[in-house]
């Protein structure tokens, strides 16, 4: 064995005789302090008790009641001896907060008072021990159970932002309902006959959580109590008609009747607002391309998807590769220039004889510098492919031309949306030339 086990058993010994020593000794203290307690060092209390007629002078107490003392009526019962001389020291002490008290001194007496409840007082002065008081337990508070979530009754709402509805653009009814009702009844109401309009319906509920107002969607959970619902006067495909406005309004009064809401129904021309809306954008709806056709052999597919994609274009499933801002809207794209519009099937396989570059102008933010960047890029596709930029009718384009385009079919337009209030790819842009 090594000297380290030898040490370790050695000191597992010293451990053991150790605690059986402590053991002995605790148990040789407490056998002397019981011997100490329980030594008798006076008189038996059974031998010497008073007789019964015996009585005892005791201080007055408040009235001087008379003081007896009441012996046990039966002589067999057991009387428990005090003792006096020795403090009593009590090996189990009673857990902390009990509400008891120790007596030391002789044994108590009886008194009565006239018109006094009983009461236990000593003939001398002896102290008293009072174990602390024993706590009063609080109750345990009751669980606070949160109380359903409600709206308030009132809150203010602000007027809804131009970005979701603006009365130039749609013609706006207002929907107040006396309790909130789920989005999801609200749009699933009038659903299928709404579906016959030609025109958009934009919905905006009051959010009474955060005080603002926001588009609806099916998928919403939320209630709402304040109901805008916009009918788009015009759109790329020409005015509001009569027979489309008529359904519309049928339509809210029914959804009205069904939420039990009261129902705002502006009184102004519609029609008339309509025809004015849509001649100012037949004079700024433009669409600028540019063409970039091959001088000799066809285009590959595989070239110019690398090539596109490189550029940070994106092919989408309406057949065209578009290039999008950090915002996510998109600046112009690129498609065939023959009928067949690029998949990811057949971008493999597919020749053409001519690509097209195209900006939609009043959809686009900026629309001057994005046109420059536009035309760049065709520049460099015109060097990879081996091809020619030319306008609609063949005839080549010059940077001269490209620049006159620029200024009079870009920003000239786009200046004149920015004066009527819509600026060219805002929100209610989007809306109107869609």
């Amino acid at each position: 064995m090594t000297e380290l086990q030898l040490g370790l058993i050695g000191l597992g010994a010293s451990a053991v005789v150790g605690v059986f020593a402590y053991n002995k000794w605790q148990e040789y203290r407490h056998r002397k302090l019981a011997e100490a307690v329980f030594k008798p060092q006076h008189d038996d209390v059974l031998l010497g008790a008073t007789p019964p007629a015996a009585r005892v002078e005791a201080a007055p107490l408040r009235s001087e009641p008379e003081i007896r003392i009441e012996e046990p009526a039966a002589v067999d019962r057991r009387v428990e001896p005090v003792f006096n001389d020795v403090p009593y020291s009590d090996p189990y002490p009673t857990e902390p907060g009990v509400d008891e008290v120790i007596e030391i001194g002789e044994p108590a007496l009886f008194v009565e008072e006239p018109d006094a409840p009983p009461q236990f007082v000593q003939p001398h002065a002896a102290p008293l021990v009072q174990a602390p008081a024993k706590p009063v337990a609080k109750p345990l508070a009751e669980p606070v159970v949160a109380a359903p979530e409600e709206l308030p009754a009132e809150v203010p709402a602000s007027p809804v932002p131009a970005e979701l509805l603006d009365p130039r653009l749609e013609l706006v009814v207002a929907l107040e309902m006396v309790e909130p009702v789920a989005v999801q009844q609200i749009l699933h109401s009038q659903r299928d006959v709404l579906q016959r309009i030609n025109k958009p319906v934009h919905w905006i509920g009051f959010n009474e959580r955060n005080r603002e107002w926001e588009r609806l969607t099916p998928e919403s959970t939320a209630k709402v109590r304040r109901l805008r619902v916009g009918l788009q006067l015009v759109n790329r495909m020409g005015p509001v008609s009569e027979g489309d406005l008529t359904v519309f309004v049928n339509a809210i009064h029914a959804l009205a009747d069904e939420l039990m809401a009261v129902v705002d129904m502006p009184s102004s021309r519609v029609l008339d607002q309509a025809a004015e809306i849509d001649r100012f954008c037949a004079a700024v709806d433009l669409e600028i391309g540019i063409n970039l056709v091959s001088r000799a052999s066809a285009f590959s597919g595989t070239k110019i998807r690398a090539l596109a994609e490189a550029a940070g274009m994106v092919l989408g499933v309406d057949g065209m590769f578009t290039r999008y801002d950090d915002d996510g809207r998109a600046q112009f794209s690129l498609q065939n220039f023959e009928s067949t519009q690029f998949s990811p099937d057949t971008v493999r396989s597919l020749s053409t004889h001519g690509l097209t570059f195209l900006l939609d102008v009043p959809r686009v933010d900026h629309g001057e510098r994005v046109f420059g960047q536009m035309s760049e890029l065709a520049k460099r596709f015109a060097d990879t492919l081996q091809g020619a930029l030319v306008d609609d009718n063949r005839q080549p384009l010059s940077d001269s031309q490209l620049e006159h385009i620029r200024r009079e079919f870009i920003g000239k337009p786009q200046a004149t949306m920015a004066s009527f209030g819509l600026p060219a790819g805002s929100p209610q842009a989007l809306r109107l030339f869609s």
